[in-house]
């Protein structure tokens, strides 16, 4: 009987505690249309974070209303993005629900090595940035920036770089050759995950974008995959115009996982002209 009344307690907090967190935000925080700015209550609609957890609302109400209904591991990560959670917010949501952040992918994100970061800051003329196995950009340097945006802008799997490959509009607009690079990004991605397949975190982007992209459903479906490729990367750029270039990646040997990706320019184009002009023009 103890017992039965402390899953009861548990459920009852797990839901005050997403009523909670869901009204200390609003639609512009989490990039909806507001809709009517007169709200009879603050912050968002249940149907709102439903939406945004990709969960049914009549389902996402019996969890605030605490009812005995099971979140899977792959759910409780969508809501805690949905939420907006912090790292602590996000484990005192999983330990409600009897998880261990191991078994739902509640890793930190690595370190990342000072070394590599010195290395990835000393590249001035050359974007570069830093990513972790799952392709997530962990750091970036200024001219990475100038060409691709601002990344600190981005939060979730929205700095992923297959998510921003395939559901970010601004981003594959930069990508002239967008038809070719996607299915070799997807057959690179596939090939260096296959040991991850089952991770929570891992399967829930694949799933993400399967919902989202029917262009990455298709290319998912096929199953190719690829070895590294060094390849050309075309930009057009919105300032600057066509821009060209060498893109590499090179992995750490500290066991992180980490990849340090550059792209260096060619003077096809006048792309090293050009990277300077757009390096001159921001802002420090």
């Amino acid at each position: 009987m103890s017992v039965s009344r402390s899953e009861t307690a548990k459920r009852r907090e797990f839901g005050a505690f997403l009523r909670s967190r869901r009204t200390r935000l609003t639609p512009y925080d989490v990039g909806l249309n507001g809709g009517s700015p007169r709200r009879r209550t603050p912050g968002l609609r249940r149907e709102e974070v439903a939406q945004l957890a990709g969960v049914g609302t009549t389902w996402y109400t019996w969890l605030e209303q605490g009812r005995d209904v099971r979140a899977s591991s792959e759910v409780l990560c969508a809501l805690a993005d949905a939420l907006r959670l912090d790292p602590a917010e996000r484990q005192y949501v999983f330990q409600l629900n009897g998880r261990q952040g191991s078994e739902i992918g509640f890793i930190p994100k690595p370190e990342v090595a000072q070394p590599l970061q010195r290395m990835l800051h000393a590249l001035t003329d050359q974007p570069a940035y830093i990513i972790d196995k799952r392709w997530d950009v962990l750091c970036w340097n200024r001219a990475s920036e100038v060409v691709f945006g601002d990344y600190s802008k981005l939060a979730g799997d929205e700095r992923n770089s297959m998510y921003m490959l395939f559901d970010n509009p601004e981003h594959r607009r930069l990508l002239l050759e967008w038809h070719i690079l996607a299915p070799i990004a997807v057959g690179m991605f596939r090939a260096e995950n296959a040991g991850d397949a089952g991770d929570p975190e891992y399967d829930r982007l694949v799933s993400t974008l399967m919902n989202r992209s029917p262009e990455f459903r298709n290319f998912w479906k096929k199953h190719e995959v690829s070895s590294y490729t060094p390849i050309n990367k075309r930009i057009d750029h919105p300032g600057a115009g066509r821009m060209v270039f060498e893109y590499n990646s090179f992995t750490a040997d500290d066991q992180s996982g980490a990849k340090l990706v550059v792209y260096t320019p060619l003077a096809e184009a006048h792309t090293p002209e050009k990277m300077k002009e757009l390096l001159q023009d921001m802002p420090r």
